[in-house]
């Protein structure tokens, strides 16, 4: 979605707002494609003082399998993202700022990749998910197994031999 800020850019105070949903279901993460739904975007663009703060409001539901036990995770998650537009970039602040030299911001772009570099690089069902026992792969936060958890990996044994 093209985001025209030519207005916004030709006055101080000038403000532009848009609402769109963009469909990210082809997005590919992790080996799976989280986004069931679409995203919901508000984005708002405001001239300050002769630069351009653009805000982008995101809703999305994200779906992914638990990194610890593989339980199905289905979370909703309400973002904000700030950038400040500008229409050439000078030195070294490149990941700061959005360039737009014809004062058009492609908002799809910009709103993707806030998304996926705000991902948690971990998914839990919980904060304290205990996972999966290693040696029967029975899901410990539905109970303990009855397994030994004391075992020694038999690679190990001559060092065990060495303690005693």
């Amino acid at each position: 979605m093209l985001f025209n800020l030519k207005d916004v850019f030709a006055s101080h105070g000038a403000k532009k707002q848009l609402s769109y949903s963009l469909d990210m279901s082809a997005i590919s993460f992790n080996g799976a494609h989280p986004f069931f739904t679409p995203v919901k975007i508000d984005a708002f663009a405001e001239n300050r003082a002769g630069l351009i703060k653009l805000t982008l409001d995101v809703s999305y539901d994200h779906s992914a399998s638990c990194d610890r036990c593989g339980t199905a995770v289905l979370k909703h998650y309400d973002k904000s993202f700030e950038h400040i537009v500008v229409t050439e970039l000078t030195g070294d602040a490149d990941d700061e700022y959005i360039e737009a030299p014809d004062r058009v911001v492609e908002l799809d772009a910009v709103a993707e990749s806030d998304i996926i570099l705000d991902m948690p690089s971990k998914f839990l069902c919980k904060d304290d998910c205990k996972g999966l026992c290693t040696v029967c792969g029975k899901n410990l936060n539905n109970g303990n197994c009855s397994c030994k958890t004391g075992r020694t990996d038999p690679r190990l044994e001559v060092l065990k031999q060495l303690l005693n």
